[in-house]
């Protein structure tokens, strides 16, 4: 029994949970409405308001109603807007409405999508939403994908999968044997590797010291002629979207000599993968389909609600060989058990808001979300270089990287944007130099709110330019530090 916000300490009355959920649906739908009217990041007041939550927990009950009141009058100002279509700084996908209504429903329902008997209608959905997944990338037949947490957690998934195959094919059993006493395997990835790569292979038990970095291009892609001598006790771990430009591995010069070597070779491509379903930007990730293992997420691109990570593999017995558990409260005899498949057990039935959204837009409506991401970014950058702001790398997805003449500069332009509140833009460090990291990920953005942004971006530089005392000048003939013709060393620049 849920006490009313009148309710006495030694009285509780029943509220009606159905006006709660309805009062959270008109409060939900104010804030989104709300949007336009507030900056992309809660101003310090909005922030501040938040010490009005007590940081002690009453004895008696504040009531369901009274809770929600003060959920939404404390927290939905303090509430940062990624889904309002200005939202630059990292990528972080808005919510499809078709998602979002489904999850209102899921929520409901409260399914645990562990086996198909705890939830048919999760089942069901998951294993919908999964396959078409797979067909919309162009993954072969076979491919088998489950859903998780995000794409540390399907990178990790992928890794173990990869560690277990490679240790079997050696003759090594890791759910017999464990890994004291197994042959040694090494990693072979970018010197750009994202870090949740790196966290997802520390836990599945490889050190600094086991992974070879290969060098990257200009635009952070691998060189493939830089990738050392390959063999059956090597992890190939390459990236589809560069966190910082977009720019992808060079897939078909990598993946079949790697495979060739008996290398087990795993995707990290969080949002870069869904480059795939975009005619026009297919090129990026053409070979993809080579690998053995692909790493994902729904909250990025695809832009259903946080969180939701997506692990496949090209054969669902190296899932299972690595995942599946032995108990016979838990045995099933499904083709397609998720707590068999995935790290964990019980878990949300994240397939049925994929599921929605892929139903919401179809193919075509999917290729064009992608599609407009791109067409954003590549306008966004045009405009700023078209105002004299250096662009770090070709824009090829959704990201693109800004420069303002140097780094001071461009760390305060990046702070100004980010106090003015039109948009929300991130910082970044790109080859030696800060950059302003740009990132289209939300269904949302519109053109206007490119050039709404734009305008705000070179509104901050011509500030911070006027506020900046202009350099000393040079009587000795010597070339000064801030000149930009000076070439500084490496660590310097960096410093």
């Amino acid at each position: 029994m849920i006490a009313s916000p009148s309710s006495s300490a030694g009285a509780e009355e029943p509220l009606d949970p159905f006006a709660l959920v309805l009062d959270a649906a008109v409060r939900a739908n104010r804030y989104r409405r709300g949007f336009s009217a507030r900056p992309v990041f809660p101003g310090p007041e909005a922030v501040a308001a938040l010490n009005g939550f007590s940081t002690e927990l009453a004895p008696q009950p504040m009531g369901a109603a009274a809770m929600l009141e003060q959920l939404d009058r404390l927290g939905s100002p303090a509430a940062v807007v990624t889904n309002g279509g200005r939202y630059f700084g990292f990528v972080n996908g808005g919510t499809d409405p078709s998602a979002q209504a489904a999850a209102i429903l899921a929520g409901a329902w409260d399914q645990n999508a562990a086996l198909p008997v705890m939830s048919p209608v999760a089942a069901h959905l998951d294993a919908l939403a999964a396959g078409w997944i797979c067909s919309l990338l162009g993954l072969p037949a076979g491919a088998t994908a489950t859903f998780c947490g995000g794409a540390t957690i399907a990178n990790l998934t992928g890794i173990l999968a990869g560690r277990d195959a490679l240790l079997s094919r050696l003759g090594w059993n890791v759910d017999a044997q464990g890994l004291n006493g197994a042959p040694r395997l090494r990693v072979v990835t970018s010197a750009e590797v994202h870090i949740s790569v790196l966290k997802a292979l520390r836990v599945a038990g490889f050190g600094r010291d086991d992974i070879t970095f290969v060098p990257t291009d200009a635009c952070g892609r691998m060189v493939a002629s830089a990738v050392p001598e390959l063999d059956v006790q090597t992890l190939v771990i390459l990236q589809a979207g560069n966190v910082n430009t977009g720019h992808s591995d060079p897939f078909e010069l990598l993946i079949g000599p790697a495979q060739q070597a008996g290398a087990w070779v795993h995707i990290d491509g969080a949002f870069g993968l869904w480059a795939a379903v975009a005619p026009g930007r297919r090129a990026q990730v053409t070979g993809v389909e080579q690998a053995d293992s692909w790493a994902s997420d729904g909250h990025k691109w695809l832009n259903v609600a946080y969180d939701c990570g997506i692990a496949i593999c090209a054969r669902a017995e190296d899932l299972r060989r690595s995942l599946a558990t032995d108990a016979a409260y838990v045995a099933s005899e499904a083709e397609r058990a998720t707590m068999h498949l995935s790290l964990q057990m019980s878990q949300r039935a994240r397939g049925v808001e994929m599921w929605a959204m892929l139903v919401g837009r179809g193919r075509d409506g999917l290729a064009a979300m992608v599609e407009d991401s791109c067409r954003h970014a590549e306008h966004l950058a045009a405009i700023l270089s078209a105002a004299g702001v250096q662009i770090l790398a070709p824009v090829v997805l959704n990201q693109a990287l800004a420069h303002f003449g140097d780094d001071a500069s461009t760390d305060a332009v990046i702070e100004a944007v980010q106090r003015e509140g039109t948009c929300w833009v991130g910082a970044t460090a790109w080859q030696g130099r800060r950059a302003m990291r740009l990132s289209v990920s939300d269904h949302a953005t519109t053109r206007s709110d490119i050039e709404a942004a734009a305008a705000a971006i070179v509104r901050a530089w011509a500030e911070v330019r006027a506020a900046r005392p202009a350099p000393p000048a040079v009587l000795t003939g010597e070339v000064s530090s801030d000149d930009p013709r000076t070439t500084l060393p490496a660590r310097t620049a960096r410093s």
